[in-house]
């Protein structure tokens, strides 16, 4: 007897690896708009007079309306209602609009106009948030960052809107399949954007000769027109998959007020909610600022003008080789063939050296921290697996936080050591930034897996919305007060790469012993609750 087996989109690899990669470049644009302007902070202060405070104000504007406006829970109400296809088209218009608006804000054609005004004699104000010291502007803010920070809030919704969309997007397409390769792929070319984005916004900024800041956000604006052609093009294939399957688009439970006071009497949520908004406040914000710190702390002498390493083509090369690293390196984690497999890992470590003694040449803060999330690329698929089928993922937060601990202090103390050590200086901040990339992936690879362990399977979706609003209470705070804890340290100084970083260094590893205290006390809570947080995920 024969039988006739329907095949859709879904069944085939190429197909759903393409609707990964559509919105995982979608992703990889909004992370690159995400930090834009972090490795031009000094020409921020030159070009536009933003000193620490408002640089850090603006950044940490990004996520205001997921915070006290509650938009998180708003976009998962429209994400719950409208279903993937919908609000991940709405997630990259809203993302593009707001990148619009913080281009004009530092574009030359805002100077002298009749909006810079307005924004300079308004909103130096707001009732209710000034008096709780949480507002998003204050008196004396230039009017540029002012209306670089609404364009940015708006941003910042769209991002968080694309992140939830995207993760239910993957679970669509990949559900009984690879779902977890699927996400940490995702999450490793996300992370890439980083790089690229320290690479080339100073590019961009310097390029021609002449500094125009304007140039970088207009670079990361295309980028967003790409990411929402990407998910128009997503509209369709998802479209077409759900004729196919006639299937209606799945939805999670919607958030709900009545599960709020479940969750918040729950131990296990309020560890990994700490640690969650710990670790990532450590981490985030920090990216924000770690270009100006290099700068501030290495003796950097830029290249001739016109020796190859001041060209513009060695940026370009540059870049191709980071590719090679992370694609080469991501790779070989998949290989069943050991010379396959040791011949990949020994080009991207080749690779990696090579790109380290680039950016030694160059003499470039921003592509010295762009080998941040290179390891990170390399390492989160073995970090994946071995969460899957070994276990150990308290043991694994605890190993995290103690890193991060390590790499702020080393920062604050060990680097300042070696400036007027061209070579020692530039040695120590790579191995530094490198093993920080490293923690950053074994948090998230075994934090995010744990939360099912440790909450009521009946809240899942309501716990995680509660846990990414908290987490955005973190990125709003930290890259503000890093701003003004530099201004209040650094008094009478002018000169953006001559601030001393070493107070909010110590406050940021601060965070990470806080994070390093709820790891341990999330084992001891294993160990009596038996949640199995030290057990492999895969148990057949």
């Amino acid at each position: 007897m024969s039988q006739t087996i329907q095949k859709t989109l879904r069944d085939s690899a190429a197909m759903r690896w393409t609707a990964l990669l559509l919105l995982a470049l979608a992703m990889f644009c909004g992370y690159i708009f995400m930090d834009i302007l972090s490795p031009i902070k000094d020409l921020m202060q030159e070009q536009r007079g933003w000193d620490s405070t408002a640089f850090g104000t603006l950044q940490g504007s990004e996520v205001f309306l997921n915070v006290f406006a509650f938009f998180l829970i708003i976009a998962g109400i429209i994400l719950d209602k409208m279903g993937v296809r919908f609000t991940a088209v709405l997630s990259a218009v809203v993302m593009l609009v707001g990148a619009c608006l913080k281009w004009y804000a530092v574009s030359d054609a805002f100077i002298g106009s009749g909006l810079e005004q307005w924004f300079t004699d308004n909103l130096n104000y707001i009732p209710l948030f000034d008096e709780l010291g949480v507002s998003p502007f204050y008196k004396g803010m230039p009017a540029s960052a002012k209306f670089a920070a609404c364009g940015f809030m708006l941003f910042g919704c769209g991002c968080e809107m694309a992140g939830i969309t995207v993760s239910r997007g993957i679970v669509k397409w990949f559900k009984g399949r690879e779902v977890a390769l699927a996400m940490g792929s995702e999450m490793a070319l996300a992370r890439l954007g980083v790089a690229t984005c320290m690479i080339f916004s100073p590019f961009f900024a310097r390029l021609g000769g002449v500094v125009s800041v304007s140039r970088s956000v207009a670079f990361g604006v295309v980028l967003m027109c790409i990411a929402l052609i990407m998910t128009i093009v997503y509209f369709v294939m998802d479209q077409k998959l759900d004729a196919q399957t006639g299937e209606a688009e799945e939805k999670d439970d919607p958030f709900r007020i009545s599960d709020i006071g479940k969750i918040l009497s729950d131990l296990g949520f309020w560890l990994v909610a700490l640690l969650c908004v710990l670790y990532y406040s450590a981490i985030f914000p920090f990216q924000k600022y770690a270009v100006n710190m290099l700068q501030c702390n290495l003796t950097l002498t830029p290249p001739s003008a016109d020796s190859f390493w001041a060209s513009p083509t060695v940026t370009i090369v540059q870049y191709v080789i980071m590719l090679v690293v992370a694609a080469a390196g991501f790779a070989s984690n998949f290989q069943k063939k050991a010379n396959l497999k040791y011949g990949l890992l020994a080009l991207s470590i080749i690779s990696l050296v090579t790109y380290c003694y680039m950016g030694y040449m160059r003499q470039s803060a921003e592509s010295i921290f762009a080998v941040f999330p290179l390891l990170a690329v390399l390492i989160t698929p073995i970090l994946g697996s071995y969460v899957d089928h070994k276990g150990k993922a308290a043991s694994m937060l605890v190993l995290g936080s103690l890193l991060l601990i390590m790499c702020h202090l080393t920062f604050a103390f060990v680097l300042p050591m070696f400036k007027g050590s061209t070579v020692g200086g530039i040695v120590i901040a790579y191995i530094t930034i490198l093993v920080l990339g490293a923690s950053f992936s074994l948090v998230p690879a075994s934090l995010w897996p744990s939360v099912p362990k440790l909450v009521n399977a009946k809240v899942i979706g309501s716990a995680y919305a509660l846990i990414f609003w908290i987490q955005n209470i973190g990125l709003w705070l930290f890259p503000l007060l890093i701003g003004k804890v530099l201004d209040a340290t650094n008094p009478g100084v002018t000169d953006p790469t001559q601030f001393d970083y070493t107070a909010p260094l110590v406050m940021l590893a601060c965070l990470g012993v806080a994070a390093l205290l709820l790891g341990f006390a999330l084992k001891v809570v294993d160990r009596k609750r038996g949640l199995g947080l030290e057990k492999p995920n895969i148990t057949a």
